[in-house]
């Protein structure tokens, strides 16, 4: 394994009922997983199957998903803008860990109205830099995303997007290896 591989957690955050969140990770999941450019392996945790809210500290699942968030080197949140903001399973999520997110980098991709969800990852800037993660300064953000893809989960026009992500990639990449290669050397100190 090439020493700028590295794992890339990809968080659903939305777990509402006919949510879009799905179309939108799995179009960037196969496209960082496919990237000839980036070594990366794809973990996607989507939080409707997590259910953050049932996790109990010593519980089976709550020690899968700790370790999931643990073993990644970087992480893209997938969050919906919802009245400003973002989703309270994905703060849930987030706040059941602690030292699992630290000297780690997040990236965003948001969707929603005519705002495209920033209002949202601008909140969660705040939320990580608390947990001492790093967050990168490019996203990809969907305006009115339903109209952006096809029925198949396909981006009607890709080029904007593809774009982005590649920016965004890149930037993981780059603070990815050398924050993992920062831990290495020495244990982060909160």
């Amino acid at each position: 394994m090439s020493e700028h591989r590295y794992t890339l957690a990809v968080i659903v955050g939305s777990t509402r009922e006919g949510r879009f969140a799905p179309v939108v990770a799995n179009w960037f999941a196969r496209h960082a997983a496919d990237h000839p450019d980036f070594e990366v392996d794809v973990d996607v945790i989507d939080l409707d199957t997590v259910r953050p809210y049932e996790l109990r500290h010593g519980s089976e699942e709550y020690a899968s998903f700790a370790k999931r968030v643990d073993q990644a080197d970087a992480f893209v949140v997938i969050t919906p803008e919802y009245n400003h903001s973002f989703p309270a399973p994905l703060k849930h999520a987030i706040d059941l860990l602690n030292t699992e997110w630290q000297a780690k980098p997040v990236g965003f991709i948001s969707y929603g109205g005519i705002s495209g969800g920033l209002r949202a990852v601008e909140q969660l800037r705040l939320v990580f830099a608390e947990l001492h993660a790093v967050t990168v300064r490019e996203t990809v953000s969907f305006a009115l995303a339903w109209n952006l893809f096809d029925d198949e989960g396909r981006l009607r026009d890709p080029a904007p997007a593809t774009t982005a992500a590649d920016t965004l990639l890149k930037q993981l990449t780059w603070w990815a290896v050398a924050l993992r290669e920062a831990r290495n050397v020495r244990a982060y100190g909160a």
